[in-house]
């Protein structure tokens, strides 16, 4: 295909060294007017530090950035935002508390004559930018109140409101329905015809070839090359990014399930869900799916004892329970991976070693004094266990990746004996290989006879894991599916309300 784009960016032999390991060798991207370049690898292949490279939110080590063949060397994020970039991150960063047309103008307020702030101002050329990607919220809606999706558009019009040459959109579908993707996928469009460059990041590869041109693939801070979409396929980018091929992602050893471990049995709370009916058994994988507030997550945490429900019954191994919190559903058995793992899941600024060992202190201590060899014996069985990539046991869990912090999680209900397992977005931000390395965790545990249930937003990966799935819209159970009558066409009818 021959050149049709004029480069905005460009990046020449980008290194990048910290203390003790160098992420970055010699790196070359470049993003050209009206194109969507993709940049794909595993975690820690190095994506999210030429990024942050670019937006001067790190210094690089050597190399030269160029913006419009001027070269640049940004100190800081606010630099980058003056040069026309500006970047939407999985983890929308707005003030929360402030209106859509506060945050587009924050640090600008624009003043009347009389030297008050100009708000029907600041509302009208809110609703322009947004009007122009067709995104239809109102200016004096405050943040908190609107959807992930619709916080994520207004990231995108606040980028363009402060004339971005450059969009950066690192996992932006990644908590998105398909509705909603589709609609972020129009707005990229609309981009492109406006000449802005984007560059995109996913995990999910078919969306690369849904929208992106060209692509540039990464593997251990080196560039393995940049290829024409059209010139290359899904099998080749994993090849190139994990040096392996995955074959058939979802594929895992099933099986028989046994006794029912888990009965649901007219579980209701409030509007947020309604007469809700299942059971899982031993050695089962259990799927929940809907559309974002159907209710998956809110139904889960209510049988984990998170959040109170208002009626029906809950069963574990054949007794009734009625867990007052998450610590009665804990010493039942039962461990949770909430989607929020970095908050909800995980002690961050504290050891790999303490977070493995967390919810079973009581295994390696005697008299209230912590052993701390029988802890670092544990922990150092699951990292093996589980291949999890980490310097050492008292590495912060912070500095790993996803899927390593993913797996860290695993690993504490693991050391708590944990039997009923479930997994709200399991390998959100998890790259492909480690993706593929969970999923392999799954058969480990069915074979040990545990209970899964995974919820997911991402169809393919539920339809593929599970063996039987229920269907949510708005709080309503639509249907229970055995894997047999599983279609992705049916499964998005009855998550949409069709019977």
């Amino acid at each position: 295909m021959p050149l049709k784009y004029e480069n905005i960016v460009e990046m020449k032999n980008i290194t990048k060294e910290f203390p003790g390991v160098k992420a970055l060798t010699d790196v070359d991207l470049d993003v050209r007017k009206g194109e969507v370049h993709a940049l794909v690898g595993e975690n820690g292949a190095g994506k999210s530090t030429i990024i942050k490279i670019l937006m001067g939110v790190y210094t690089k080590t050597s190399g030269q950035i160029f913006i419009e063949g001027e070269k640049v060397d940004f100190k800081s994020p606010l630099q980058a935002q003056r040069y026309g970039l500006g970047a939407v991150y999985q983890d929308v960063n707005l003030a929360q508390h402030l209106s859509v047309a506060e945050n587009f103008f924050m640090g600008k307020l624009p003043k009347t004559k009389l030297g008050f702030v100009d708000y029907k101002y600041m509302c009208d050329e809110t609703k322009k930018v947004l009007d122009s990607i067709e995104v239809y919220v109102n200016p004096k809606s405050i943040i908190k109140t609107l959807s992930v999706a619709q916080q994520e558009m207004v990231s995108i019009g606040k980028i363009l409101h402060q004339k971005s040459k450059i969009v950066i959109f690192d996992e932006p579908t990644a908590l998105l329905t398909n509705d909603e993707t589709e609609q972020l996928f129009r707005i990229i469009k609309l981009l492109k015809e406006k000449d802005v460059g984007i560059l995109y990041i996913s995990h999910r590869l078919e969306e690369i070839f849904q929208v992106c041109d060209r692509v540039t693939v990464l593997k251990d801070g080196f560039k393995v090359d940049t290829l024409d979409v059209n010139d290359t396929n899904e099998d080749d980018l994993i090849n190139m990014m994990v040096g392996r091929s995955v074959e058939n992602m979802y594929e895992i050893e099933r099986i028989v399930p046994g006794d029912i471990v888990l009965g649901v049995k007219n579980l209701s709370s409030g509007k947020t869900f309604q007469d809700i009916n299942f059971n899982v058994k031993k050695g089962e994988i259990f799927g929940m799916y809907g559309l974002v507030g159907s209710g998956r997550t809110e139904i889960v945490r209510s049988i984990f004892g998170a959040d109170s429900k208002e009626s029906g019954t809950i069963t574990v191994k054949g007794q009734e329970v009625d867990f007052k919190s998450p610590k009665d559903a804990i010493n039942a058995g039962i461990a949770l991976l909430p989607e929020n793992r970095k908050d909800e899941g995980l002690a961050l600024i504290l050891s790999v070693s303490t977070n493995i060992n967390m919810a079973s202190i009581e295994n390696i201590s005697s008299k209230g004094i912590i052993d701390n060899k029988k802890g670092y014996k544990v922990a150092g069985d699951f990292i093996d266990i589980l291949k999890t990539r980490t310097p050492s046991i008292h590495q912060r869990v912070q500095n790993l990746s996803g899927g390593n912090q993913q797996k860290v999680v695993i690993s504490k209900w693991l050391a708590k004996g944990s039997d009923i397992f479930i997994f709200d977005e399991p390998t959100v931000g998890v790259d492909v290989g480690a993706k593929r390395e969970i999923y392999k965790i799954f058969e480990e545990l069915i074979k040990q006879e545990k209970a899964i249930i995974v919820i997911s937003s991402y169809l393919p990966e539920v339809m593929g894991l599970t063996d039987r799935m229920l269907i949510m819209h708005e709080g309503k159970q639509m249907a229970i599916l055995d894997k047999s009558e599983f279609s992705e066409e049916y499964i998005l009818k009855l998550a949409s309300g069709f019977k």
